[in-house]
Protein backbone atom coordinates (compact mmCIF):
# COMPACT_ATOMS: atom_id res chain seq x y z
CA UNK A 1 0.00 0.00 0.00
CA UNK A 2 3.22 2.71 0.08
CA UNK A 3 6.01 3.30 -1.05
CA UNK A 4 7.88 5.13 2.05
CA UNK A 5 9.64 3.06 4.74
CA UNK A 6 11.79 3.39 6.87
CA UNK A 7 15.39 1.20 8.58
CA UNK A 8 14.46 -0.29 12.06
CA UNK A 9 16.61 0.50 15.30
CA UNK A 10 16.82 -3.18 15.06
CA UNK A 11 17.91 -3.51 11.56
CA UNK A 12 20.31 -0.74 11.75
CA UNK A 13 21.87 -1.05 15.42
CA UNK A 14 21.98 2.22 17.58
CA UNK A 15 25.17 3.56 18.03
CA UNK A 16 24.81 3.29 21.47
CA UNK A 17 25.12 -0.81 20.78
CA UNK A 18 28.04 -0.71 19.06
CA UNK A 19 30.98 -2.76 19.58
CA UNK A 20 32.93 -0.37 21.67
CA UNK A 21 32.46 3.06 23.46
CA UNK A 22 35.04 4.46 20.80
CA UNK A 23 32.76 3.06 17.96
CA UNK A 24 29.99 4.01 19.60
CA UNK A 25 30.81 8.24 19.38
CA UNK A 26 31.95 7.56 15.80
CA UNK A 27 28.70 6.23 14.82
CA UNK A 28 25.90 8.35 16.95
CA UNK A 29 25.79 10.32 13.23
CA UNK A 30 23.72 7.35 12.10
CA UNK A 31 21.55 7.49 14.64
CA UNK A 32 20.83 10.84 13.62
CA UNK A 33 20.80 10.25 10.08
CA UNK A 34 17.95 7.75 10.95
CA UNK A 35 15.47 10.17 13.16
CA UNK A 36 15.83 13.02 10.82
CA UNK A 37 14.74 10.73 7.60
CA UNK A 38 11.90 8.97 9.37
CA UNK A 39 10.72 11.92 10.61
CA UNK A 40 10.54 12.69 6.60
CA UNK A 41 8.99 9.68 6.12
CA UNK A 42 6.37 10.47 8.14
CA UNK A 43 5.58 13.98 6.53
CA UNK A 44 5.98 12.28 2.96
CA UNK A 45 2.63 10.30 3.99
CA UNK A 46 1.17 13.07 4.95
CA UNK A 47 1.42 14.59 2.46
CA UNK A 48 0.55 12.24 0.02
CA UNK A 49 -2.65 12.48 2.10
CA UNK A 50 -3.28 16.19 1.14
CA UNK A 51 -2.46 16.17 -2.72
CA UNK A 52 1.44 14.69 -3.52
CA UNK A 53 1.26 11.94 -5.74
CA UNK A 54 2.18 8.28 -3.91
CA UNK A 55 0.38 5.43 -2.72
CA UNK A 56 -1.47 5.61 0.36
CA UNK A 57 -4.56 3.87 2.83
CA UNK A 58 -6.39 7.52 2.20
CA UNK A 59 -6.69 10.54 0.18
CA UNK A 60 -8.18 13.74 1.16
CA UNK A 61 -6.97 16.11 -1.41
CA UNK A 62 -6.30 13.69 -4.47
CA UNK A 63 -5.58 17.10 -6.78
CA UNK A 64 -3.53 20.34 -6.08
CA UNK A 65 -2.19 23.22 -8.03
CA UNK A 66 0.23 22.70 -10.60
CA UNK A 67 2.92 24.33 -8.50
CA UNK A 68 2.49 22.43 -5.29
CA UNK A 69 2.13 19.47 -7.93
CA UNK A 70 5.71 19.95 -8.48
CA UNK A 71 7.08 20.59 -5.56
CA UNK A 72 5.33 17.77 -4.04
CA UNK A 73 6.94 15.34 -6.56
CA UNK A 74 10.34 16.92 -6.50
CA UNK A 75 10.70 16.30 -2.62
CA UNK A 76 9.68 12.59 -3.28
CA UNK A 77 11.50 12.00 -5.97
CA UNK A 78 14.70 13.29 -4.41
CA UNK A 79 13.73 10.57 -1.22
CA UNK A 80 12.99 7.82 -3.67
CA UNK A 81 16.34 8.01 -5.23
CA UNK A 82 18.31 7.67 -2.01
CA UNK A 83 16.44 7.58 1.21
CA UNK A 84 15.69 3.83 1.32
CA UNK A 85 19.10 2.86 -0.50
CA UNK A 86 20.76 5.10 2.15
CA UNK A 87 19.05 2.62 4.83
CA UNK A 88 20.02 -0.31 3.11
CA UNK A 89 23.65 -0.15 2.86
CA UNK A 90 24.15 1.84 6.65
CA UNK A 91 22.14 -1.82 7.78
CA UNK A 92 24.09 -3.90 6.08
CA UNK A 93 27.23 -2.12 7.19
CA UNK A 94 26.25 -2.79 10.46
CA UNK A 95 25.32 -6.23 9.55
CA UNK A 96 28.74 -8.40 9.63
CA UNK A 97 29.74 -6.90 13.08
CA UNK A 98 26.83 -7.82 14.49
CA UNK A 99 26.41 -11.51 12.81
CA UNK A 100 30.08 -12.13 14.16
CA UNK A 101 29.03 -10.86 18.09
CA UNK A 102 26.03 -13.02 17.89
CA UNK A 103 26.81 -16.08 15.63
CA UNK A 104 23.83 -17.24 12.90
CA UNK A 105 21.67 -18.72 15.24
CA UNK A 106 21.31 -15.85 17.37
CA UNK A 107 21.58 -13.38 14.47
CA UNK A 108 18.56 -15.23 12.81
CA UNK A 109 16.22 -15.31 16.05
CA UNK A 110 16.81 -11.58 16.76
CA UNK A 111 16.40 -10.68 13.13
CA UNK A 112 12.87 -12.94 13.44
CA UNK A 113 11.83 -10.93 16.69
CA UNK A 114 12.61 -7.33 15.52
CA UNK A 115 11.39 -7.85 12.00
CA UNK A 116 9.53 -10.65 11.82
CA UNK A 117 7.35 -9.86 14.89
CA UNK A 118 5.90 -6.63 13.42
CA UNK A 119 5.59 -7.28 10.39
CA UNK A 120 2.64 -10.07 11.31
CA UNK A 121 1.34 -7.40 13.71
CA UNK A 122 0.95 -4.82 11.35
CA UNK A 123 -0.32 -7.52 8.85
CA UNK A 124 -2.65 -9.11 11.07
CA UNK A 125 -3.55 -6.26 13.00
CA UNK A 126 -2.72 -2.97 12.04
CA UNK A 127 -3.40 -2.96 8.37
CA UNK A 128 -7.47 -4.46 8.49
CA UNK A 129 -8.02 -1.29 11.59
CA UNK A 130 -6.88 1.24 9.05
CA UNK A 131 -8.03 -0.09 5.90
CA UNK A 132 -11.61 -0.67 8.01
CA UNK A 133 -11.61 2.72 9.44
CA UNK A 134 -11.14 4.27 5.94
CA UNK A 135 -13.98 2.13 5.03
CA UNK A 136 -16.21 3.19 7.72
CA UNK A 137 -15.71 7.30 7.37
CA UNK A 138 -16.48 7.11 3.92
CA UNK A 139 -19.53 4.79 5.29
CA UNK A 140 -20.59 4.80 8.13
CA UNK A 141 -23.19 1.95 8.31
CA UNK A 142 -20.48 -0.53 7.74
CA UNK A 143 -19.06 -2.16 11.05
CA UNK A 144 -15.84 -2.51 12.41
CA UNK A 145 -16.63 -6.00 12.85
CA UNK A 146 -17.74 -6.86 9.65
CA UNK A 147 -15.05 -5.14 7.92
CA UNK A 148 -11.77 -6.39 9.29
CA UNK A 149 -12.04 -10.00 7.77
CA UNK A 150 -12.82 -8.75 5.07
CA UNK A 151 -8.97 -6.92 5.00
CA UNK A 152 -7.19 -9.74 6.76
CA UNK A 153 -3.83 -10.59 4.72
CA UNK A 154 -4.56 -13.02 1.48
CA UNK A 155 -3.47 -14.21 -1.97
CA UNK A 156 -4.31 -10.50 -3.55
CA UNK A 157 -1.94 -8.56 -0.60
CA UNK A 158 0.09 -9.42 2.28
CA UNK A 159 -1.44 -6.24 3.93
CA UNK A 160 2.26 -5.47 4.41
CA UNK A 161 2.27 -1.63 3.46
CA UNK A 162 5.69 0.47 4.52
CA UNK A 163 6.58 -2.63 6.25
CA UNK A 164 7.73 -4.35 3.14
CA UNK A 165 10.84 -2.65 4.12
CA UNK A 166 11.01 -4.57 6.92
CA UNK A 167 9.98 -7.81 5.12
CA UNK A 168 12.82 -6.64 2.52
CA UNK A 169 15.59 -6.29 4.86
CA UNK A 170 14.53 -9.88 6.99
CA UNK A 171 15.33 -11.55 3.37
CA UNK A 172 18.23 -9.47 3.07
CA UNK A 173 19.42 -10.85 6.51
CA UNK A 174 18.74 -14.16 5.66
CA UNK A 175 20.51 -14.17 2.43
CA UNK A 176 23.64 -12.60 4.24
CA UNK A 177 23.32 -15.58 7.00
CA UNK A 178 23.20 -18.50 4.01
CA UNK A 179 26.09 -16.34 1.99
CA UNK A 180 28.02 -17.03 5.69
CA UNK A 181 27.09 -20.82 5.89
CA UNK A 182 28.86 -21.00 2.27
CA UNK A 183 31.64 -19.24 2.35
CA UNK A 184 32.70 -17.36 6.12
CA UNK A 185 33.95 -14.21 5.08
CA UNK A 186 37.72 -13.39 6.04
CA UNK A 187 38.91 -11.13 8.45
CA UNK A 188 38.23 -7.53 7.96
CA UNK A 189 41.01 -6.02 6.49
CA UNK A 190 41.37 -2.42 5.11
CA UNK A 191 41.31 -2.87 1.23
CA UNK A 192 41.89 0.21 -1.40
CA UNK A 193 38.88 2.84 -1.28
CA UNK A 194 36.96 3.22 -4.67
CA UNK A 195 38.10 5.82 -6.81
CA UNK A 196 35.88 7.74 -8.26
CA UNK A 197 35.68 6.24 -11.60
CA UNK A 198 34.61 2.77 -9.61
CA UNK A 199 31.95 4.63 -7.78
CA UNK A 200 30.37 6.10 -10.99
CA UNK A 201 30.75 2.74 -12.79
CA UNK A 202 28.51 1.53 -10.03
CA UNK A 203 26.29 4.48 -10.14
CA UNK A 204 25.71 3.52 -14.10
CA UNK A 205 24.90 -0.19 -13.92
CA UNK A 206 22.48 0.96 -11.13
CA UNK A 207 20.69 2.93 -13.57
CA UNK A 208 20.71 0.96 -16.30
CA UNK A 209 19.71 -2.53 -14.74
CA UNK A 210 17.22 -0.45 -13.07
CA UNK A 211 15.94 0.64 -16.52
CA UNK A 212 16.06 -2.87 -17.60
CA UNK A 213 13.66 -4.19 -14.64
CA UNK A 214 11.21 -1.19 -15.30
CA UNK A 215 11.05 -2.58 -18.92
CA UNK A 216 8.74 -5.51 -17.06
CA UNK A 217 7.94 -4.04 -13.91
CA UNK A 218 7.48 -0.25 -14.08
CA UNK A 219 7.37 2.49 -10.54
CA UNK A 220 4.54 1.74 -8.69
CA UNK A 221 3.55 -2.18 -9.58
CA UNK A 222 3.63 -4.18 -6.94
CA UNK A 223 4.02 -7.52 -6.40
CA UNK A 224 1.89 -9.52 -4.26
CA UNK A 225 1.11 -10.84 -2.07
CA UNK A 226 4.84 -9.88 -0.41
CA UNK A 227 3.94 -6.39 -1.77
CA UNK A 228 7.54 -5.75 -3.23
CA UNK A 229 8.15 -2.95 -5.85
CA UNK A 230 10.77 -4.55 -8.08
CA UNK A 231 11.47 -1.20 -9.85
CA UNK A 232 13.55 0.09 -7.00
CA UNK A 233 14.73 -3.75 -6.17
CA UNK A 234 17.97 -3.18 -7.70
CA UNK A 235 18.71 -0.17 -5.70
CA UNK A 236 18.31 -1.70 -2.49
CA UNK A 237 19.97 -4.71 -3.94
CA UNK A 238 22.86 -3.14 -4.57
CA UNK A 239 23.61 -0.22 -1.81
CA UNK A 240 22.66 -3.60 0.54
CA UNK A 241 25.89 -5.37 -1.19
CA UNK A 242 27.62 -2.08 -1.17
CA UNK A 243 27.28 -2.08 2.34
CA UNK A 244 28.47 -5.37 3.13
CA UNK A 245 31.87 -4.49 1.01
CA UNK A 246 32.56 -1.52 2.58
CA UNK A 247 32.48 -3.08 6.03
CA UNK A 248 34.88 -5.81 5.02
CA UNK A 249 37.28 -3.36 3.20
CA UNK A 250 37.09 -0.99 6.23
CA UNK A 251 36.47 2.14 3.70
CA UNK A 252 33.09 2.86 4.69
CA UNK A 253 34.17 6.13 6.51
CA UNK A 254 37.13 6.83 4.40
CA UNK A 255 35.16 6.57 0.94
CA UNK A 256 33.39 9.90 2.14
CA UNK A 257 36.09 11.70 3.20
CA UNK A 258 38.04 11.22 0.08
CA UNK A 259 35.05 10.92 -2.13
CA UNK A 260 32.86 13.84 -0.92
CA UNK A 261 33.79 16.88 -3.20
CA UNK A 262 32.72 15.42 -6.57
CA UNK A 263 30.17 13.64 -5.52
CA UNK A 264 28.35 16.72 -3.66
CA UNK A 265 28.80 17.87 -6.86
CA UNK A 266 26.56 15.14 -8.62
CA UNK A 267 24.41 15.41 -6.20
CA UNK A 268 23.50 19.17 -6.15
CA UNK A 269 23.35 18.02 -10.01
CA UNK A 270 20.78 15.72 -9.18
CA UNK A 271 18.53 18.17 -7.49
CA UNK A 272 18.78 21.12 -10.05
CA UNK A 273 17.66 19.00 -12.38
CA UNK A 274 14.52 16.98 -10.71
CA UNK A 275 11.86 19.17 -11.22
CA UNK A 276 12.73 19.31 -15.13
CA UNK A 277 12.37 15.30 -14.89
CA UNK A 278 9.03 16.08 -12.93
CA UNK A 279 7.72 18.50 -15.44
CA UNK A 280 8.68 16.45 -18.77
CA UNK A 281 6.38 13.90 -16.79
CA UNK A 282 3.40 15.75 -16.43
CA UNK A 283 3.81 17.20 -12.97
CA UNK A 284 2.04 20.45 -14.49
CA UNK A 285 -0.87 18.71 -15.69
CA UNK A 286 -1.67 17.67 -12.33
CA UNK A 287 -1.26 13.46 -13.14
CA UNK A 288 2.01 12.09 -13.98
CA UNK A 289 2.66 10.19 -17.14
CA UNK A 290 3.71 6.43 -17.37
CA UNK A 291 6.43 7.27 -19.49
CA UNK A 292 8.99 8.25 -16.68
CA UNK A 293 7.70 4.99 -14.35
CA UNK A 294 8.92 2.44 -17.12
CA UNK A 295 9.26 1.32 -20.84
CA UNK A 296 11.38 1.17 -23.62
CA UNK A 297 11.46 4.86 -23.98
CA UNK A 298 14.29 8.06 -23.38
CA UNK A 299 12.53 9.50 -20.41
CA UNK A 300 12.38 6.39 -18.25
CA UNK A 301 15.92 5.76 -19.01
CA UNK A 302 16.61 9.25 -18.22
CA UNK A 303 15.33 8.70 -15.27
CA UNK A 304 16.66 5.36 -14.33
CA UNK A 305 20.04 6.61 -14.71
CA UNK A 306 19.23 9.79 -12.88
CA UNK A 307 18.08 8.03 -10.11
CA UNK A 308 21.52 5.81 -9.65
CA UNK A 309 23.72 8.75 -10.09
CA UNK A 310 21.73 11.00 -7.35
CA UNK A 311 21.02 8.41 -5.47
CA UNK A 312 24.81 7.55 -4.75
CA UNK A 313 25.35 10.82 -5.16
CA UNK A 314 23.09 11.98 -1.97
CA UNK A 315 24.16 8.71 0.10
CA UNK A 316 27.76 10.12 -0.24
CA UNK A 317 26.69 14.07 0.76
CA UNK A 318 24.41 12.88 3.67
CA UNK A 319 26.74 10.53 5.08
CA UNK A 320 29.99 12.91 4.76
CA UNK A 321 27.59 15.77 6.00
CA UNK A 322 26.15 13.99 9.02
CA UNK A 323 29.38 12.46 10.25
CA UNK A 324 31.05 15.90 10.26
CA UNK A 325 28.59 17.98 11.56
CA UNK A 326 25.30 15.61 13.28
CA UNK A 327 27.62 13.26 15.21
CA UNK A 328 26.68 14.45 18.90
CA UNK A 329 23.24 13.85 20.64
CA UNK A 330 21.59 15.74 23.43
CA UNK A 331 19.22 13.89 26.00
CA UNK A 332 15.89 14.79 23.27
CA UNK A 333 17.51 13.48 20.01
CA UNK A 334 18.81 10.21 22.27
CA UNK A 335 15.75 9.57 23.04
CA UNK A 336 13.98 9.94 19.43
CA UNK A 337 17.04 7.70 17.97
CA UNK A 338 15.38 5.31 20.22
CA UNK A 339 12.26 5.41 19.64
CA UNK A 340 12.93 5.44 15.85
CA UNK A 341 11.21 2.27 15.03
CA UNK A 342 8.35 2.49 17.24
CA UNK A 343 7.18 5.50 15.03
CA UNK A 344 8.30 4.14 11.91
CA UNK A 345 5.65 0.79 13.04
CA UNK A 346 3.01 3.31 15.08
CA UNK A 347 2.58 6.27 12.49
CA UNK A 348 0.37 4.88 9.31
CA UNK A 349 -2.74 3.93 12.48
CA UNK A 350 -1.84 7.44 13.51
CA UNK A 351 -1.54 9.64 10.48
CA UNK A 352 -4.06 8.23 9.26
CA UNK A 353 -6.80 8.17 12.03
CA UNK A 354 -5.60 11.88 12.53
CA UNK A 355 -6.37 12.96 8.65
CA UNK A 356 -9.89 11.62 9.39
CA UNK A 357 -10.46 12.94 12.87
CA UNK A 358 -9.46 16.25 11.08
CA UNK A 359 -11.04 15.86 7.71
CA UNK A 360 -14.84 17.93 8.72
CA UNK A 361 -12.74 21.01 8.51
CA UNK A 362 -12.50 22.86 5.31
CA UNK A 363 -9.25 24.28 3.98
CA UNK A 364 -6.69 23.64 1.06
CA UNK A 365 -4.99 20.84 0.54
CA UNK A 366 -1.10 22.78 1.37
CA UNK A 367 -2.43 24.29 3.92
CA UNK A 368 -3.92 22.10 6.13
CA UNK A 369 -0.30 19.75 5.27
CA UNK A 370 1.27 22.57 6.83
CA UNK A 371 -0.03 22.02 10.45
CA UNK A 372 -0.98 18.67 10.43
CA UNK A 373 2.32 17.63 9.76
CA UNK A 374 3.79 18.59 12.79
CA UNK A 375 1.06 17.68 14.76
CA UNK A 376 1.32 14.03 13.45
CA UNK A 377 4.80 13.95 13.71
CA UNK A 378 4.45 15.53 17.63
CA UNK A 379 2.12 12.94 18.01
CA UNK A 380 4.04 10.06 16.69
CA UNK A 381 7.03 10.43 18.54
CA UNK A 382 4.86 10.43 22.05
CA UNK A 383 2.86 7.23 21.48
CA UNK A 384 6.47 5.50 20.49
CA UNK A 385 7.88 7.13 24.12
CA UNK A 386 4.78 5.89 25.79
CA UNK A 387 4.58 2.28 24.19
CA UNK A 388 8.33 1.70 24.66
CA UNK A 389 7.79 2.10 28.33
CA UNK A 390 5.49 -0.92 28.13
CA UNK A 391 7.79 -4.29 29.89
CA UNK A 392 9.00 -6.19 27.04
CA UNK A 393 8.31 -3.74 24.06
CA UNK A 394 11.67 -2.72 23.96
CA UNK A 395 12.89 -6.17 22.93
CA UNK A 396 10.96 -5.89 19.34
CA UNK A 397 11.07 -1.74 19.49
Amino acid sequence: MTTGAIAPQGAIPSAARATDSTRAARLLYLDNIRVALITLVVVGHIAIMYGAPGDWFYYEVETTNPIVGVLFTFLLGIGASFLLGLFFYMAAYLTPPAYERKGARRFVADRLLRLGVPLLIFAFIFNPLIECGVTRHDDPSVSLLSCLPTELPGLDGGGFSVMWFVELLLIFSLLYVALRAIRPSPQRTETRVPGNATVALFALALGLVTFLVRLIAPVNWWWEPPHLEPAHLPQYAFFFAAGILAYQGGWFERLFIERVRVWRWVALAGVLTMPLLAIAAGALEGELRPDGAGGWNSLALIYSVWEGFTGVGLTITVLAWARARFNCQGPLLREMARCSYAVYFLHPPIIVYLALALSGIAMSGALKFLWVAPLGVTICYLAAYALRRVPGVRRIL
